[in-house]
């Protein structure tokens, strides 16, 4: 069991998430024929649920507007257990929203959003909120924050875990200056070449490009292999994790639960081994199952089934 003093401070986005996928192939400039839904979302927020299913204590700090969407946001975190305390409501402000459209056979086509409401966290709401900071056993933040608020995070919270996701290719960048001070990064392969200078071709590119940013500083990297699974690095020392195939069906949702597995592995003190076995499990990537929405609001059934492989294994070409 975890202490109760033991918690960790999730700090990112919250927003609406608007998806379409089309019954047929979609055809630009016109009114396609589909199915829409609209769910609570946001990579923090993400992030947080489901730790609060992995049975660990977790606190939120988001923004959200004073409006129906936000209340909506605010509803799914109290409902999966999460502490929201700490949220920011920001009056005559529209809640965040991420647009996406998909065609038939779910393939991301377009998506736009409107995050700019995060820019009113910034470092002195932050700073109205060290108490809680300071007791955290563990910080997660994404880089939907402010430039503001990440040099805060950084410059006060840097002598614990911090683990980061960088959401995006357009916003990993802010997060290159403060590389030294991050315990555990999750990425995927677009990402990880932007932050280490490193293409990335080739299986075997993917653990030098693990080590290149070891050499700056980071102390666990992650990265993502979509239905390819996962490599994974402490210290240099990394393997890869094969997943069933199912990972690329996954809902996004199930990837950011790859760095939930992760944080809830340090609040349980589980050796790096471990931590990503509860990892693997919490992203979807070794469940025999492709998760829904739905499934993923309930407890997990089906055994996980995973391997560990050497990182000397044979190459093999990735794309």
């Amino acid at each position: 069991m975890i202490a109760p003093d033991r918690f960790a401070v999730v700090i990112g986005g919250a927003n609406m998430d608007l998806c379409g996928r089309s019954t047929s192939d979609l055809v630009m400039g016109s009114s396609n024929p589909g199915a829409l839904t609209a769910s609570a979302g946001g990579i923090g927020r993400n992030i947080a649920e489901s730790l609060a299913h992995l049975g660990s204590k977790v606190e939120f700090i988001s923004a959200v507007g004073e409006d129906s969407w936000g209340e909506q946001l605010l509803d799914s975190c109290r409902d999966a257990g999460v502490g929201i305390e700490h949220c920011l409501v920001t009056p005559n402000r529209a809640t965040s929203t991420y647009l996406s459209i998909h065609g038939p056979d779910g393939a991301l086509q377009l998506a736009l959003n409107d995050m700019s409401l995060f820019d009113e966290l910034n470092a002195q709401e932050l700073a109205k909120r060290a108490p809680l900071l300071n007791r955290a056993t563990a910080i997660a933040i994404d880089a939907n924050l402010s430039e503001s608020a990440l040099e805060y995070l950084f410059q006060t919270q840097a002598s614990k875990p911090i683990f980061v996701d960088p959401v995006s290719v357009l916003k990993v960048q802010k997060i290159k200056p403060y590389l030294s001070c991050i315990h555990t990064l999750k990425l995927n392969v677009v990402e990880a070449e932007l932050l280490s200078g490193e293409s990335i071709s080739k299986r075997s590119d993917i653990p030098k490009t693990a080590r290149r940013l070891h050499d700056v500083g980071v102390h666990q990297v992650v990265i993502s292999l979509g239905e390819n699974g996962a490599y994974a690095s402490r210290d240099s020392n990394g393997h890869f994790y094969a997943s069933d195939g199912t990972a690329a069906n996954l809902p996004m949702e199930q990837h950011e639960g790859l760095l939930s597995g992760l944080i809830h592995g340090c609040l349980q003190s589980l050796t790096w081994q471990h931590s990503m076995e509860s990892a693997l499990v919490a992203g979807g990537l070794a469940h025999q199952q492709t998760f829904t929405s739905t499934a993923r609001k309930g407890r997990n059934s089906g055994s996980p089934r995973f391997s560990t492989v050497s990182s000397r294994d044979t190459d093999t070409e990735l794309y």
